[in-house]
């Protein structure tokens, strides 16, 4: 008999908070207030769908920096305009991705998309952090617009579902996305009965969050919407099972085994690297982005 990767927690959405005044989100990830446990990812904030009634002014995040990592924005409900100082800018629709390597130093904003701030609606999104290695954070920063038509996907069998391979791969499948490490992130569509399996190198680090519907895990736990379930590293294969129609955003990635240091928007490995990011932001070296 296979054996299963365990669940080592099931988590409720914690309390709501807002980013800005156009992102209220759930932070799943540093997982325990750790931002090794989940390595390469070490942030995950995730909007569950929220109504957000109509306005003249777009809500959103004004400018701010990034240094040493990756953001990695899924679109479910709503649409986010995108704006940084490498001189990148674009609208993430339902369905979209956005891969932004600030890697040395950028600055970016994002804001509602103006039509979707004028109607309003349902905002539902997933923002990650994933590490870079030390050898990489000083790299040119770098963009990934990914459309939906441009994400790679997988067709079940006998009408289960679609698995879009962000990044990574399932099945032979390679994700749109380049990495700079191992990573996984799989946006997986399933209708209700259908049954997918996933199998990562056991010491990988594996979770999952239920964007919508229910799942059962290993034919044995009920995991309802909204919640975020971190796997052990006992076992490299677990499967997923729709109790009603489901998406679930698997994300899995090789462990960074380096020192993290981290102040606000800045990830680097010693703390003498954060005292230089914050030295180069003051002094205009992420360039610049008009207000």
């Amino acid at each position: 008999m296979m054996k299963l990767r365990n669940i080592e927690s099931v988590i409720t959405p914690p309390s709501p908070h807002f980013v800005g005044d156009g992102f209220r989100v759930h932070n799943f990830i540093p997982y325990k207030a750790d931002m090794q446990r989940m390595s390469p990812f070490i942030m995950m904030d995730y909007g569950s769908k929220f109504y957000f009634p109509p306005t003249d002014k777009a809500r959103g995040v004004g400018v701010h920096p990034h240094r040493g990592f990756e953001t990695v924005t899924i679109a479910y409900k709503g649409k986010v305009a995108h704006h940084d100082s490498a001189g990148n800018s674009g609208v993430i629709s339902e369905g979209d991705v956005q891969w932004m390597t600030a890697a040395s130093g950028i600055l970016h904003k994002e804001f509602h998309e103006e039509n979707f701030s004028k109607t309003g609606g349902d905002f539902q999104m997933v923002q990650l952090w994933v590490n870079l290695p030390a050898k990489d954070k000083m790299s040119k920063p770098k963009y990934q617009g990914l459309t939906n038509e441009q994400i790679n996907k997988v067709t079940l069998p006998n009408s289960e579902g679609i698995v879009e391979v962000i990044a990574g791969q399932y099945q032979g499948v390679k994700g749109s996305a380049s990495t700079f490490t191992p990573v996984n992130v799989l946006n997986v569509k399933l209708n209700k009965g259908a049954v997918s399996n996933f199998s990562f190198p056991a010491h990988y680090n594996t979770a999952l969050v239920v964007i919508e519907g229910s799942v059962r895990i290993n034919e044995t736990d009920l995991v309802p919407v909204n919640n975020f379930v971190v796997f052990q590293n006992n076992a490299e294969d677990f499967t997923v099972e729709a109790t009603e129609n489901a998406i679930v955003l698997v994300l899995s990635g090789e462990p960074i085994n380096e020192p993290i240091a981290a102040q606000g928007p800045f990830v680097m490995n010693t703390r003498a690297e954060i005292i230089q990011a914050i030295q180069d932001y003051n002094m205009g070296k992420f360039g610049y982005i008009e207000e």
